[in-house]
């Protein structure tokens, strides 16, 4: 079902969308982006880590320097692919914000305890490099849930292009 706010009249008649990138919140942008690279990690994660040590503590398996296990892996995907079903919509996509400030913030505090460590308690085989990536998530989930609607999102009839049109955020002027 598409969304008629983000239709202009002409695609309402046709019910078909046109939606284009300045068409898009900054919320959405960071949705959609975390959801591909959060994706596309969990499935390169499997490549590294196989099937083995499912939620096996300081495995060694590493991507980039992030340690990882299967359960890792499985976190990933699911915070990707939350990512590209909520991206869609303003609303759904600050309400992914607050899910990974909530959820990322937990696991930076939860690593704190057991990074590194060789115990069952570190399920997700957490090292330093994946903490202080949980940090940046959590925040970056923060940004999506708080950044204002028009912050990246162009008005109709801007190009954008430095060719004598002119860029301003949409919305109200005051």
């Amino acid at each position: 079902m598409t969304n008629a706010s983000n239709m202009s009249p002409s695609d309402r008649s046709t019910g078909k969308s046109s939606m284009t990138m300045s068409a898009l919140t900054a919320s959405q942008i960071i949705a959609l982006i975390v959801g591909v690279v959060f994706t596309l990690t969990g499935i390169i994660g499997f490549a590294v880590t196989g099937g083995s040590d499912f939620a096996g503590a300081n495995t060694g398996n590493t991507l980039l320097g992030f340690e990882l296990n299967g359960l890792h892996n499985v976190v990933h995907l699911v915070i990707g692919i939350g990512g590209l079903v909520l991206w869609r919509t303003d609303a759904m996509a600050r309400l992914y914000g607050w899910l990974l400030f909530a959820g990322y913030g937990i696991v930076f505090i939860y690593g704190l305890f057991v990074v590194n460590s060789t115990s069952g308690a570190n399920f997700l085989s957490l090292n330093s490099a994946d903490n202080g990536l949980h940090l940046v998530s959590a925040l970056l989930g923060l940004a999506a849930a708080l950044i204002p609607a028009t912050a990246g999102r162009m008005s109709k009839g801007s190009t954008g292009t430095g060719t004598g049109g002119t860029m301003r955020p949409s919305g109200p002027t005051m």
